[in-house]
């Protein structure tokens, strides 16, 4: 049995799809379904079992859980925009604190989602090797992963477990999460419709309207990374999942104009003042360590994933 939590999310649901692509369908599924329709991202896919999060973790405490093979523990708060610092806490540090130390106290693989929200500004780069005391969050959930990962790190527990650094994930099941989607889910509609996309303006004499970088790495490049650390359980650590190549926002919208056959028309508009100063404006995956692993997997441009990503918002279609 694989444990894996935050299965009904965006990057849960698409790795149980690609479980199930492999033949694992013996899975305890654990998250969290609310008025929304994330449970949605569960139908067709295979499991034996599901549990809500505060159920399955009194479970654990009170040891009415079978040892499971593995626990891939994807499940978090992941909004960024959220100011309610203890729930963070809670939700996403002393839960993961939890399962880490049973999956320890069990001998057994502990996979878990760090974010590249702990790089903050990326003033100490994006180095999955790097002294992660020196880095400063932006906001509280990039925080509560650091948090974690600190944790880890200065009980001497990293070497027993893997930690996920995802860069700018996109893909197929974040139709749930509001204001969290990525913006080419958000402005799909615009696009394909309207025929315009709206970006945020730069605050950042660095860079152009529309020209700042990220690392946006496709849901089913993700997966498959995903899919290779469960296989090699003795790849301890923490590992970047990004593509190690930055693009622009507008690349982005260039992107999605050619994929739905309309003539690129781009509109700018004021950022929040609550995102001005938390905003990266530039983010790269070093994959070094990754690829050092074994991990040979070659990632998709990022116009055939936009391409391949807007087949499915055509439909609004899952994985």
């Amino acid at each position: 049995m694989i444990i894996l939590t935050g299965g009904a999310g965006f990057i849960g649901s698409c790795f149980l799809w690609k479980l199930n692509q492999e033949k694992i369908d013996d899975i305890l599924v654990v998250d969290h379904l609310d008025n929304g329709e994330k449970w949605k991202n569960l139908v067709g896919k295979k499991f034996y079992d599901y549990m809500q999060k505060e159920d399955f973790i009194q479970a654990v405490k009170d040891k009415k859980i079978q040892k499971p093979q593995a626990i891939v523990h994807l499940g978090a708060c992941s909004s960024t925009t959220q100011t309610d610092a203890n729930y963070y806490i809670h939700n996403n540090f002393e839960y993961s604190k939890t399962l880490a130390l049973w999956a320890m106290e069990l001998g057994i693989p502990f996979i878990y989602a760090s974010s590249a929200a702990t790089y903050g500004n990326g003033e100490n780069g994006y180095d999955d090797q790097c002294d992660i005391d020196k880095l400063a969050p932006l906001n509280m959930y990039g925080y509560s992963k650091q948090l974690f990962d600190l944790w880890l790190l200065r009980n001497k527990y990293n070497d027993k477990v893997t930690g996920i650094k995802f860069f700018n994930v996109f893909g197929p099941n974040e139709y749930h999460k509001g204001t969290m989607k990525s913006v080419i889910c958000k402005t799909y509609d615009d696009v394909a419709q309207k025929g315009i996309i709206r970006l945020f303006k730069s605050y950042n004499s660095k860079y152009g309207d529309g020209d700042s970088l990220r690392d946006f790495v496709y849901i089913k490049d993700v997966v498959e990374v995903m899919m290779f650390l469960l296989n090699n359980p003795k790849n301890t650590g923490l590992f970047n999942i990004g593509t190690g190549k930055a693009r622009s926002w507008n690349d982005i919208a260039r992107s999605m104009f050619a994929a739905v056959g309309k003539q690129t028309n781009i509109e700018y508009f004021d950022m929040p003042e609550i995102l001005r100063g938390k905003y990266q404006y530039f983010t790269e995956a070093k994959m070094d360590k990754i690829r050092k692993a074994g991990c040979n997997h070659k990632f998709m441009e990022l116009e055939d994933s936009i391409k391949d990503y807007c087949s499915y918002l055509k439909n609004k279609s899952y994985l």
